[in-house]
């Protein structure tokens, strides 16, 4: 399997997915902490991958999303955004409601 076709998987078997710096425990970077914090926030489940760990993965969800920053946020397989738009979204409780019907912690 490669590396589009590992990615792909990751955010279709999961309703979400945060790759992110470091773990939800151990966060290697302050966005990563902060997208941590806001979905810990909104008490939902959710799939952490460290793409620290791998290095294909690092680069290859960069190019699946089209977009150069880390964290980035999968709801229901479709791409969410980094930090900043997380941020933006909880504030105005977009983000609460896109997260309705998933599984809480």
């Amino acid at each position: 399997m490669n590396t589009q076709d590992l990615i792909r998987q990751q955010v279709t078997e999961n309703a979400v997915v945060l790759y992110m710096k470091g773990t939800p425990t151990f966060p290697q970077c302050g966005f990563s902490a902060g997208a941590v914090q806001l979905l810990k926030n909104c008490s939902v489940s959710f799939a952490a991958v460290n793409v620290l760990a791998d290095a294909d993965i690092r680069q290859g969800i960069k190019e699946y999303a089209n977009w150069p920053t880390i964290p980035q946020l999968y709801i229901k397989g479709e791409f969410v955004g980094g930090s900043d738009i997380m941020k933006e979204l909880f504030a105005t409780g977009e983000l609460q409601k896109m997260l309705e019907g998933i599984a809480k912690e």
